[in-house]
C-alpha cells in the first residue's frame, strides 16, 4: 500500500548508502553521480510498478533513451515511437522551473554541504505535495470522479458552489498562462484521440474554458499533462514519480550551482505575537 512517492525517496536515499562517491563533494565525482541519477530515477519508478505487480524486473537498453526505457522497464515490451517522441517532450516541459518548492529544498539541503543524495530526498519529499507535484495525479482523478461530458459543466459549478478547489489551474508566477500547458494542450489532444478515449480532452478542454470564464483562471502544466500521461497507459500514482523522473535534472543543476558559490540558508524569524509576557513557573499553569 505504500505510496510510489515514498518508494522513490528511500529508493534514492539507498543508492546514496551504496555509492562509493556519495560524500566525496568534488565537481567531478558530483558530475558522475549526477550522470548516473538522472539514469536511474525512470528504472527506480519503474521497478517500483513491477514489483508491486509481482513481475520479474527489466534489464534497461544502455543505447536507448530514458523515456524508452522507462516504456521498457515498465511494460517488458518495446514501446510505441510516438510515445516515446511525445514523453521525451514531456520530460523536457518538466526538466526544471526556476525556484519552485522542490527546487528551493534541493538548494536549501545543498547549502548546508550534504552530500547530493540528500538533496534529492529533499525535493522528492518536497514534490510529493499535493500543492506541488502531487497536482497531476489530482486532477486525472478529477476528471475520473466526473466520469464524461453530461456531467462535467454540472460538476464545476457545484464544485465552485461549494467552494472546492478544481485542481491543474492557476500559478504563482504565470498569471497569463503557463506556456507548457499550451503545449501539453495539444499532446493531450492528439493522443486522446489515438486512445480512443478523446473524452478525457475533451472534458479538460471544457473546465478549461469554463475556469477561465467564471474565475479568471489558465490551466498549469499539470492539468493537460494527467490526461497526456493517461493516454500512454501510466498508472495514475505513478504521475508524480514520473515528474521526479524528469525534473532530477533540474534539481542536479540547482545544487551544482549553489556549491558554487555557497552560503547556508538561514532566514530571520519575525516575532509577531504578544509583547511583553511574563513567564509563568510549570507548577502555576
Amino acid at each position: 500500500d505504500v505510496h510510489p512517492m515514498a518508494w522513490l525517496r528511500s529508493a534514492v536515499s539507498t543508492l546514496g548508502m551504496f555509492d562509493k562517491e556519495a560524500q566525496d563533494n568534488s565537481n567531478e565525482a558530483n558530475l558522475r553521480k549526477a550522470i548516473r541519477l538522472t539514469a536511474k530515477m525512470s528504472t527506480l519508478v519503474s521497478t517500483f510498478e513491477r514489483l508491486r505487480k509481482g513481475q520479474d524486473l527489466v534489464t534497461p537498453k544502455a543505447d536507448k533513451s530514458i523515456a524508452w526505457n522507462f516504456f521498457y522497464t515498465l511494460t517488458g515490451k518495446e514501446p510505441d515511437a510516438e510515445i516515446v517522441k511525445q514523453f521525451d517532450v514531456c520530460l523536457i516541459l518538466h526538466a526544471d522551473h526556476e525556484l519552485n518548492c522542490s527546487a528551493f529544498a534541493a538548494r536549501v539541503t545543498a547549502s548546508s554541504l550534504s552530500d547530493i543524495y540528500s538533496s534529492m530526498v529533499s525535493a522528492i519529499c518536497a514534490l510529493k505535495g499535493p500543492l506541488h507535484g502531487g497536482a497531476n495525479e489530482q486532477v486525472m482523478l478529477m476528471l475520473k470522479q466526473i466520469g464524461d461530458m453530461p456531467r462535467a459543466r454540472t460538476w464545476l459549478e457545484e464544485a465552485l458552489q461549494n467552494k472546492q478547489k478544481v485542481m491543474g489551474f492557476g500559478h504563482r508566477v504565470y498569471k497569463n498562462g503557463d506556456p507548457r500547458a499550451k503545449i501539453l494542450r495539444a499532446m493531450s489532444d492528439k493522443l486522446t484521440a489515438k486512445m480512443g478515449e478523446h473524452k478525457w480532452y475533451e472534458m479538460s478542454d471544457l473546465l478549461d474554458d469554463a475556469m477561465q470564464n467564471k474565475k479568471g483562471l489558465l490551466p498549469n502544466v499539470d492539468f493537460y499533462s494527467a490526461t497526456v500521461y493517461y493516454s500512454m497507459g501510466i498508472p495514475i500514482d505513478l504521475y508524480t514519480p514520473i515528474f521526479a523522473v524528469s525534473r532530477v535534472s533540474g534539481w542536479i543543476a540547482h545544487v551544482m550551482e549553489q556549491w558554487t558559490n555557497n552560503r547556508i540558508y538561514r532566514p530571520r524569524g519575525k516575532w509577531t505575537g504578544k509583547e511583553g509576557l511574563t513567564w509563568t513557573p510549570v507548577d502555576k499553569r
